[in-house]
């Protein structure tokens, strides 16, 4: 029966890059919520440098690489296969079970994840993350970000090396439809993976669209997003488990309120 759907009523705004959005909007929408689509974090190529080729030519000289995406696993895994066959003993690790599970799909049987919490933290408490002294560690990653693991790991005295083989950009998409449902109140929540993506959507609905985040929840995977100082907008903070079923649990709540 639709009654007994569990988000009929909730209106959220996913915020990830298209083709994974509208991926998780079709769950959303036979719960009963109704969604909008507003990228905020687009997924581009990067041209090939000396410095990428000459260290994937070198990936059998690493002990671990670790993946902190999905995208990474994409992008990180068709550079490295070009320039040759993955190094037999090459360990894999992965910031989360998404990208775990591309992991897996891509072929590799044993893949390092943290099976409660999905962010580098829960990561670098696993115990084969801990004793690392002396290893070559490669992390496949997109331009810029976070650079708290390569310094834990540094500081365990490993030396790491980064594979940045796509760039995360601002997509320029139309936020009118988002902005106009804010202004109804039709909006509870937004769902947003990364500090980046988050500080996107602010700018993408301006300050319009930020004065009507006082009576919205901000839904994030872990704490360290929650804590982005763009998070103060909003009216609360949910953390969401892996996948779209823990999206629908953090947003279930959302039910009654509305």
């Amino acid at each position: 029966m639709s009654g007994a759907r569990r988000l009929e009523g909730v209106g959220v705004v996913i915020t990830r890059p298209e083709a994974a959005a509208a991926a998780l909007a079709a769950p959303l929408a036979a719960e009963g919520a109704k969604v909008w689509l507003l990228p905020a974090l687009a997924i581009e190529d990067v041209a090939p440098t000396p410095a990428l080729a000459s260290l994937l030519d070198d990936l059998a000289r690493f002990d671990m690489a670790i993946f902190v995406s999905a995208n990474a696993v994409e992008k990180g895994l068709a550079a490295a296969r070009r320039r040759g066959a993955w190094p037999e003993g090459l360990r894999v690790a992965a910031v989360g079970e998404a990208t775990a599970q591309a992991l897996r799909n891509s072929g590799f049987v044993q893949v390092i994840s943290p099976s409660e919490r999905h962010d580098s933290e829960a990561l670098l408490a696993l115990a084969q993350l801990q004793v690392v002294k002396g290893q070559n560690i490669v992390v496949f990653r997109g331009e810029g970000g976070r650079e708290h693991l390569k310094e834990v790991l540094e500081a365990r005295g490993a030396k790491v090396a980064y594979a940045e083989c796509y760039a995360r950009v601002r997509p320029r998409g139309d936020a009118s439809a988002v902005l106009a449902a804010l202004a109804r109140g039709e909006v509870h929540a937004v769902s947003a993976l990364s500090a980046e993506t988050l500080e996107n959507f602010m700018a993408m609905i301006g300050p319009d669209g930020a004065r009507h985040l006082d009576s919205v929840t901000l839904v994030v995977p872990h704490e360290a997003v929650g804590a982005h100082r763009a998070a103060r907008r909003f009216a609360r903070v949910a953390i969401a488990s892996h996948g779209a079923e823990g999206l629908i649990e953090a947003l279930t709540p959302l039910r009654v309120a509305s």
